[in-house]
């Protein structure tokens, strides 16, 4: 299997929405709870919105959204009978914009990864391709984390980001995140 990170087209909106949603129920059902998750990820990751992040995105230096993809090899498809080609199927996504107060610094808006695929290298591919991809644009990469997101915060101290403030999240009463940086 071959892992390929490219940027995002509009035909990729269904998978991004479902993605967020896997990723969002395998997080925070347990810390929101079921119904809450799902209004978010609608809110958040409404098709209309995504169109336009996508879209908006494309053709900026200073900003991505990228999907990773996995290929089957052709021994694989050949080897099931059916011999025929199969579209790749989107395993992650992550969404890159100058943060608005500090344009030298890149904000990780999202990164997200199918927990069927977890610690298979799919988020560090898209995390990669981020920074040499932008990083020429900034000089820091910035990210928010609830701080009761326990695999998003391993992940980003796991890839270099030092915590640098904690802050109420909007999201709920109570709720905390973690701010993280990086130098890029």
């Amino acid at each position: 299997m071959t892992r390929v990170v490219r940027q995002a087209t509009v035909d990729d909106i269904w998978a991004v929405h479902e993605i967020a949603r896997e990723s969002w129920h395998a997080v925070y059902d347990d810390i929101l709870g079921f119904d809450t998750v799902d209004d978010v990820v609608d809110d958040w990751y409404a098709i209309g919105d995504l169109e336009a992040a996508i879209t908006n995105t494309g053709c900026r230096d200073d900003a991505a959204f990228l999907v990773a993809e996995t290929e089957g090899d052709a021994a694989a498809a050949a080897a099931d009978g059916a011999g025929c080609w199969s579209a790749p199927e989107l395993d992650g996504f992550a969404h890159v914009v100058p943060w608005p107060e500090d344009t030298a610094v890149a904000f990780l808006a999202c990164l997200y990864v199918r927990p069927t695929v977890w610690n298979e290298g799919t988020g560090t591919a898209l995390l990669e391709a981020i920074e040499t991809g932008v990083a020429a644009s900034f000089d820091r990469g910035r990210l928010a984390v609830l701080a009761d997101n326990e695999i998003g915060i391993s992940f980003s101290e796991s890839r270099g980001f030092d915590r640098v403030g904690t802050r109420s999240s909007g999201l709920a009463v109570g709720l905390e995140e973690h701010v993280y940086e990086k130098e890029l």
